[in-house]
């Protein structure tokens, strides 16, 4: 059978207060379009639907009605959605009844009985081929908190660790229980890999208990395959191919303006590894780095006024953040970096401003607090302007930081 892994949508997400709606409304009726083209069994959208825990109006209809759409345009597709860090496992959970009548499930909490116990039973799911027969068992596990996990003695470790792996082991023998021949068994998770690559900007690190990386040794050897998400790049995990994370379809921050977003297309044959290929997905709208590396403000300021009149609606037009290099203070930089894109092709997200530091001396970096405490605020401001700018502050700012400390 043929799988698409998607992860990391982040809808709702706004770029330094832009909205994104059209850049995840492309992607969506990209997926739509290629769900059809590659003729996919099914869609496993592993973690972080939406940006955060309360999604706007907006956005939940945006989900909605893809789920909609795909199955329309798909009604055999089978479609797994769990929950990330981002989402709300109660919101996402309470559509899920009306949703399952169009073919898709949804995993937001972990299942429990009347008694309190885990339901291990629910979170392993039938995937059908398109003759309308199981052909592959999903264990959907969604993100984990230690309350989701079964309790583990003192002996066995890490707690949180050992109850994750202890809720995949468990998860996997019902699976294995129910297999037929022919079937495979794959797995979805939503969290951080020992050796995944993460962004700092725009993922929220998971840390729990002091732990935060699991071992991939937690999916077993009879996982065809593993589709996780929360990491934003693309990658497998260590020199398993078979432990994937698709990666975000979109970049979420600048720091991910090189990223290759792309949707994983997954072959499954019972017996044999899976055959993974990358589907890139194309990006709506651009994020550029003006310049490539910090430069002098006249500088950044002429290769602004060279750049061409719009020419794409509002809404298309490529997010810049603009990288200066000072060597003082620039008081009204903003103003004159915004009147030098005015007309122009872009809109401006941020501005990273970057100085030439020298190495602090071993006495600088030393200092107690008691002796600090026995500088003046100006001695303290000469000396961090020293720092950054291998220069005396200027005599104008040494008087607007005396006005302002008579004024406090």
């Amino acid at each position: 059978m043929r799988l698409l892994h998607t992860s990391d949508w982040h809808l709702g997400q706004s770029l330094h207060n832009y909205d994104r709606h059209h850049e995840h409304q492309c992607f969506l009726d990209w997926l739509l379009d290629t769900i059809v083209a590659e003729q996919a069994d099914a869609l496993l959208v592993c973690g972080d639907v939406f940006d955060n825990a309360n999604p706007s109006a907006a956005s939940q209809r945006q989900l909605y009605r893809f789920l909609r759409q795909a199955k329309q345009r798909a009604p055999r597709l089978d479609v797994i959605v769990i929950a990330g860090n981002h989402d709300s496992p109660g919101r996402l959970d309470a559509p899920g009844p009306l949703l399952e009548e169009q073919g898709t499930r949804v995993v937001g909490n972990v299942p429990r009985r009347d008694d309190g116990s885990i339901d291990v039973e629910q979170l392993v799911l039938p995937l059908t081929a398109s003759d309308g027969a199981v052909a592959a068992w999903c264990i959907a596990m969604p993100f984990l908190r230690p309350a989701d996990v079964p309790r583990i003695g003192p002996d066995a470790g890490d707690p949180y660790l050992a109850g994750i792996a202890l809720l995949y082991q468990q998860a996997l023998a019902v699976a294995q229980a129910r297999r037929q021949p022919g079937q495979s068994i794959i797995a979805m998770g939503h969290c951080h890999m020992v050796g995944g690559e993460m962004s700092n900007d725009s993922e929220r690190r998971i840390v729990i208990g002091g732990t935060e990386m699991l071992p991939s040794g937690i999916f077993g050897a009879d996982i065809a395959y593993a589709a996780l998400g929360h990491l934003h790049l693309a990658q497998a995990v260590g020199k398993q191919p078979h432990i994937r994370y698709s990666g975000s379809p979109l970049p979420l921050s600048f720091s991910e303006v090189h990223y290759q977003h792309q949707v994983l297309r997954v072959d499954l044959q019972e017996g044999q590894p899976a055959q993974v290929t990358a589907l890139a997905v194309p990006r709506a709208v651009d994020l550029l780095r003006l310049p490539e590396k910090p430069a002098p403000l006249e500088q950044v300021l002429e290769h602004l006024a060279a750049l061409a009149p719009p020419e794409a609606p509002f809404e298309a037009r490529p997010y810049v953040e603009v990288r200066v290099l000072l060597d003082q203070p620039q008081p009204g930089m903003r103003a004159k970096i915004e009147a030098a894109l005015e007309g122009k092709a872009v809109r401006l997200a941020r501005i990273d401003t970057a100085t030439v530091r020298r190495a602090p001396s071993l006495e600088e970096a030393t200092q107690s607090l008691e002796q600090l405490d026995k500088l003046q605020p100006d001695e303290i401001f000469k000396r961090l302007y020293r720092q950054r700018y291998d220069a005396d502050a200027p005599a104008e700012q040494l008087a607007a930081l005396a006005e302002l400390m008579a004024g406090v």
